[in-house]
């Protein structure tokens, strides 16, 4: 399992320490940390404003964002003129126009001194957890620095496809502009969404080549997705999706691969997609060279790799039979490459410098 699924588990490990470190210190009038979605920071606490250099877009009242991500569209709103909904240039990115939404989620203030979790189902071992209560999904995220009481709370029907986030008001500044879904919340939004037979998102990075084809780079932290990824930036007719998270669906019998706003150090994330060409492992090397697997090795290491609830068995049941199906649609090859620019020209031109 990638590392990130390590840390839903409640463990220790990597650097990626958004999704369990509650060790962020937040005032009650500003940021007090850094911002943004990359993997480095830690986002482990609410944010009650964004600096000026990153809201893109602030809106309250009724008209909602429409926010498409692996075409799966979301549409948040708020019915309060209060609670100002911002988002970020990360996010902006993946904001479409009006479209009928997969998932509505409705944003407001509320008092959540009192509030009432149901049945514990899991632990992230930090800043969220998620319960069962009266067919709804509850995640409450909480922050040392804060206490007991969640600054926020998110409700979902059981499909995913309807919510409601209730943001605790005496931890912010009213009229302040703040991103209701903030990370991790979005990102697990989008897991437990895919995990009803939508698809699977991956410790990966990804390009599309100037054919139009997909190529998956998949590993662990500090397998070398980064520099992967800076490798080919900049290269003509390059598209790098990510450099740490990219999503796989399928449609029609072809497996896709998407970017997300989720990105790592190099802060690459773009919304397009690509039909997938090759699965290819990272593994640092003193050469480039691809090295064919078979299918049930790929089918574990693309796993392991894996962003899945565990706690949903139906969604780790899918999860497990979408990898198969993915290995099925593309080669699969362990990628021992030198990080400089010949490991581009290797895989573009498919042999070896």
């Amino acid at each position: 399992m990638s590392d990130e699924n390590q840390r839903m588990r409640g463990k220790r490990s990597g650097s990626n320490a958004a999704l369990r470190s509650g060790s962020f210190a937040p005032s009650r009038t500003g940021p007090g940390g850094p911002q943004g979605n990359s993997r480095a920071s830690s986002d482990s606490g609410p944010r009650a404003t964004c600096s000026s250099n990153e809201v893109i877009l602030e809106r309250s009242g009724p008209d909602p964002f429409f926010l498409r991500i692996a075409d799966l569209t979301i549409a948040l709103l708020s019915d309060d003129s209060d609670l100002k909904i911002s988002v970020d240039s990360n996010i902006k990115r993946f904001l479409v126009g009006q479209a009928d939404p997969d998932v509505r989620i409705q944003a407001k203030w509320g008092d959540l001194s009192k509030e009432k979790v149901g049945e514990k189902i899991f632990d992230s071992g930090g800043v969220w957890q998620l319960y069962s209560q009266n067919q709804t999904y509850l995640f409450r995220f909480t922050s040392p620095a804060l206490g007991s009481v969640p600054y926020k709370i998110a409700f979902f029907n059981r499909e995913f496809t309807s919510g409601e986030v209730c943001l605790h008001l005496p931890y912010f500044t009213m009229g302040q502009p703040l991103y209701p879904l903030e990370y991790p919340l979005d990102e697990l939004l989008i897991i437990n969404l895919l995990a009803s037979e939508k698809g699977l998102e991956v410790h990966a990075c990804g390009i599309i080549d100037p054919s139009g084809n997909g190529h998956l780079f998949v590993g662990q932290s500090d397998a070398g997705k980064t520099t992967m990824a800076r490798l080919w930036q900049n290269v003509p007719g390059i598209i790098v999706l990510s450099d740490d998270r990219i999503i796989l669906r399928q449609n029609d019998g072809v497996v896709w691969i998407y970017g997300t706003p989720w990105h790592g150090e190099a802060k690459l994330a773009s919304p397009a997609r690509a039909p997938l060409k090759e699965v290819l492992f990272l593994q640092h090397g003193s050469r480039n060279e691809r090295v064919s697997i078979g299918k049930a090795e790929a089918v574990a290491r693309l796993i392991s790799c894996s962003f899945v609830p565990f706690y949903n068995p139906d969604g780790m049941e899918f999860s497990l039979g979408f990898c198969d199906e993915v290995v099925k649609s593309a080669p699969s090859y362990e990628l021992g490459f030198v990080p400089d620019k010949s490991v581009v020209e290797f895989i573009l031109g498919n042999k070896e410098r």
